[in-house]
């Protein structure tokens, strides 16, 4: 069953469907950093470690695209020089949602995320968390061998 999620996740990003794009619009009117009851991509969650029980949060991260802007210098100088384009981030747009999700829930620790959907403005990812101090999960064998993979 999870193998036809898969494949219609895959054709819905191949072929731009309307459906996708319907989505994208309601994601963009949700703020940045948005909890949602399930995940949109079942596969995929499960994959990371998402199981149906208290304990375990799902996260919708909204991140811009596109490169970083750098202020121009006021003194003159060539404009090869300037320094101001083709400036690129160190860590990938996916690290930096894992990174913002973990500011907003300190008390969670990240099990994984995965790839949404991006626009021309916009990328979107899932964060799937734990709450290591809750019962269901660290009653849970395998739940904490994942947590403690996932600390190293």
């Amino acid at each position: 069953m999870r193998r036809y999620m898969t494949q219609t996740w895959l054709r819905m990003w191949k072929e731009n469907s309307d459906e996708l794009k319907s989505k994208a619009i309601a994601w963009r009117t949700e703020p940045t950093i948005h909890r949602i009851e399930r995940p949109s991509r079942l596969d995929r969650a499960h994959r990371l470690g998402y199981k149906a029980k208290q304990g375990i949060v799902v996260v919708r991260a909204r991140v811009g695209r596109g490169g970083m802007r750098k202020q121009r210098p006021v003194s003159g100088r060539r404009p090869k020089h300037l320094g101001v384009v083709h400036i690129k981030q160190g860590i990938n747009m996916r690290k930096v949602a894992e990174r913002r999700v973990n500011e907003k829930f300190p008390n969670l620790e990240v099990l994984g995320s995965y790839y949404l959907h991006k626009d021309g403005m916009n990328i979107w990812y899932e964060v799937i968390l734990a709450d290591p101090g809750h019962p269901a999960i660290s009653k849970d064998r395998e739940m904490r061998g994942k947590l403690k993979a996932f600390a190293k």
